[in-house]
């Protein structure tokens, strides 16, 4: 054959280990830019609405990378992962991450939200991402 899987250098895995994690500290470093500001901390001079234009594109483009990256990372043994309970649990907080970023997010940083509201979007939003974090961090703890 000759195209190769390049899955099968030992090089592959750590180069692609570190674009997930660049990816998703970038990622979920804006994210967090965004929910301290809703709660209050740091970055006072500007409102959350400015801080999500600024970092949007930052967001979509860096988690897609972390995506595609983490997708082929489990290409490289899709029964280590899918049986893996802690990894089941971080693609789980990982979906409702996205999905909470992208609809309530986007409303607690309007001008008119209650502060409420927002705080209580931010701590969510907090918690699932650092989910996310934990869970690629315990994934080989446990062996399937």
């Amino acid at each position: 054959m000759l195209i190769g899987n390049p899955m099968e250098s030992e090089l592959a895995f750590p180069i692609l280990e570190c674009f997930h994690i660049v990816g998703f500290a970038i990622a979920i470093g804006s994210v967090a830019l965004v929910d301290f500001r809703l709660l209050g901390f740091g970055l006072r001079k500007q409102n959350a609405a400015d801080l999500v234009k600024d970092t949007g594109m930052w967001i979509l483009i860096s988690l897609s990378t972390a995506i595609f990256a983490g997708l082929m990372l489990y290409s490289t043994d899709p029964d280590k992962y899918y049986l893996n309970p802690i990894f089941v649990a971080k693609i789980v907080a990982l979906v409702l991450a996205i999905l909470l970023n992208y609809t309530l997010h986007r409303k607690a940083v309007l001008p008119g939200a209650s502060t409420t509201y927002a705080k209580i979007v931010a701590c969510v939003s907090l918690v699932l991402w650092a989910s996310v974090i934990a869970g690629g961090m315990f994934i080989s703890f446990v062996a399937v």
